[in-house]
């Protein structure tokens, strides 16, 4: 299976048509597409209505997750119906099976990495706020043992790991996701991790059992690769990435084709 994978759209009123050379292309190179949340710019209905109409015209299976952009006008569930009318799954502690391959999502949380991640002790709003990623972890857990297939991929806003948020500034490191959500990948491997939320972060880490994750948050892939798409396409039966991708079809104007990130396992 190849996967088309990307993150951050923020779509608002003023990014109507920018996708489409992006998304037209999708369905000749990938088999699947899947949406690492901050799919909207404020988490307006209006601006989740644009972007399914760009995503109606995409002919193969769409699972993605929100991202805090998704709930900042606390209209988070229904961005999510509207996206859901156009055939785009959204999964919050969801599990799905497509082609064989098993996809779970959740949002994720901050929360901080390693031995320096934040604890619940204190003030009861720290306390909150650890349990927050405690939950979102505990959700991709539930997710996890629900598959009974072989091969697995895991889609979250928010990272798992430090290695792909690293190159944004220190001080939001903490913000950026939380090693709360590697714990699960570990108790139920999967073949490769998807997340968006670092603009400025790295592609590629690994978790500590060396499974690969992706930032795919479009603006970093835009600079990593300029005048290419900002899409990663994966294809999980593999392990290195490569560009252009091999065998694809030229992209229309003459652009150069997207980056493939292929995640071993």
């Amino acid at each position: 299976m190849r996967i088309a994978a990307l993150a951050d759209l923020h779509c608002s009123k003023n990014s109507v048509g920018a996708l489409q050379p992006v998304l037209a292309s999708l369905p000749d190179r990938a088999d699947v597409v899947v949406l690492c949340g901050d799919l909207t710019d404020y988490g307006l209905p209006e601006e989740a209505r644009l972007l399914a109409k760009e995503l109606a015209s995409v002919r193969i299976p769409i699972l993605g997750v929100l991202g805090n952009h998704d709930v900042e006008a606390g209209k988070g569930d229904e961005i999510a119906d509207i996206l859901r009318e156009v055939g785009v799954d959204l999964l919050d502690g969801d599990a799905r099976e497509i082609q064989g391959v098993g996809f779970v999502g959740v949002k994720g949380f901050a929360g901080g990495f390693g031995a320096h991640a934040l604890g619940p002790w204190g003030e009861d709003i720290i306390k909150r706020f650890v349990h927050e990623a405690v939950d979102e972890a505990l959700k991709l857990e539930s997710a996890l043992a629900r598959l009974r297939t072989d091969r697995r991929v895991a889609l979250l806003h928010y990272s798992p790991v430090r290695a792909t948020v690293e190159g944004e500034p220190l001080e939001i490191l903490p913000f950026l996701g939380s090693s709360r959500l590697e714990e699960p990948l570990s108790r139920y491997p999967v073949n490769v991790v998807f997340h968006g939320h670092a603009h400025r972060g790295e592609l590629e880490g690994r978790t500590a059992n060396d499974v690969p994750v992706y930032n795919v948050a479009m603006p970093l892939l835009a600079a990593r690769f300029p005048g290419q798409p900002p899409v990663c396409l994966v294809d999980i039966a593999s392990g290195s990435v490569t560009r252009p991708l091999d065998g694809a079809p030229a992209p229309a104007d003459g652009a150069p084709a997207p980056v493939r990130a292929a995640a071993g396992g």
